[in-house]
Order: C-alpha cells, then structure tokens, then sequence
C-alpha cells in the first residue's frame, strides 16, 4: 500500500494540499494518508510558569492540534479514503521527514507559507527544510 503523509498546520495552503492528496489517494486506489500536526515543545518559563504549569500548557497544545486535525481526518473519512494521525513535537521540519520515514511514507504532500522566494531565503519555511531534509518526493501545494 502507498503511504502518503501529509502535514496540516491550520492554513489554507495545507487544507488544498489534503484535498490533493486525497485526490491522488483516491485516484491510485490502495492508498493511506498519514495525517500529522507539528509543532515545537511548549516554552514555559519565568514568568509565565508562575501562571501556566508546563503540564496545562502541553495539554492545551495537544487539545490545539486535535482541534487541527479533526477536519483533515474528517475529510479523509468522508472521502473514503484509508488515514492515520498523529501529534508530532519536536523541530518540525526534521519531525515531519522523520515521521515519513518511520511510517514508511512514499511521499509527503504538503501546503507552503505562501512568502515566495524572497520571503524563504531570508526567512526560511518548513516546507523548504523538507524538501531538502527528506530523500522522499515532495509536493508543495499553495
């Protein structure tokens, strides 16, 4: 079975690149998505750890990305189309090529931040660390 992993981050870019791996998934028949949310570990410190326990503010993170997951497993559901998911934490753009990797992923589908080419040399994207992280193809979506 083909495997797909497909990054959602909440933006627009991402939702079109789950509708197109959707799309291809369904096209090619026997194929899974692997659905995932990554983000860095929460940073509590100072001041902030006088009103928010490192614990509460791992678990409002964890609550934030089922909340950006939800819809992506959704629409897989509702299309048919065979899915898993899963929180990664850690640096994102080694996380998500590591994920691809462990679950054996063909391909990694995925939205970019839209900066254009100015806006990544100067600032960098994840989806540019990907592409050069991973030895897998990769499919940027805007």
């Amino acid at each position: 079975m083909r495997k797909l992993l497909v990054p959602m981050d909440n933006s627009d870019n991402a939702t079109r690149a789950l509708d197109y791996a959707i799309r291809l998934a369904k096209g090619t028949g026997s194929t899974e998505l692997h659905i995932v949310n990554a983000h860095e570990p929460p940073i509590v410190f100072g001041e902030i750890a006088v009103y928010l326990e490192e614990e509460k503010a791992k678990e409002l993170q964890r609550r934030h990305s089922e909340d950006i997951l939800k819809p992506a497993t959704e629409a897989a559901k509702a299309a048919g189309v065979p899915f898993t998911s899963e929180i990664l934490i850690g640096d994102i753009a080694r996380g998500i090529v590591a994920c691809a990797e462990e679950k054996g992923c063909d391909h990694i589908v995925m939205g970019t931040r839209g900066l254009g080419a100015i806006g990544n040399l100067l600032m960098g994207s994840v989806a540019t660390k990907v592409v050069h992280l991973t030895k897998l193809p990769v499919t940027l979506v805007k």
